[in-house]
């Protein structure tokens, strides 16, 4: 089971600067999904910086949403 976000940081160029409950740091990035269905609202900038934690994952206000285990499995350490 993978350790749940306890903060996110939107940063520039569609990327997410995670922090897990183990302590890890690493970096997601959400442009490969960019063109997908509900996540083409991520493309304004002002939007994807309106980021939370929720459920151990992020979400958005329109309820676009990553899972935790997605997060970790996709992310590069920092």
């Amino acid at each position: 089971m993978n350790p749940k976000i306890t903060h996110v940081k939107a940063m520039n160029k569609h990327l997410l600067k995670l922090m897990f409950e183990n302590g890890d740091v690493r970096v997601f990035d959400v442009s490969p999904f960019l063109e997908k269905g509900i996540f083409q609202e991520l493309k304004d900038e002002s939007y994807f910086k309106q980021v939370s934690v929720a459920f151990g994952g992020v979400q958005w206000p329109h309820e676009q949403d990553f899972s935790k285990d997605t997060l970790y499995l996709l992310s590069s350490p920092q």
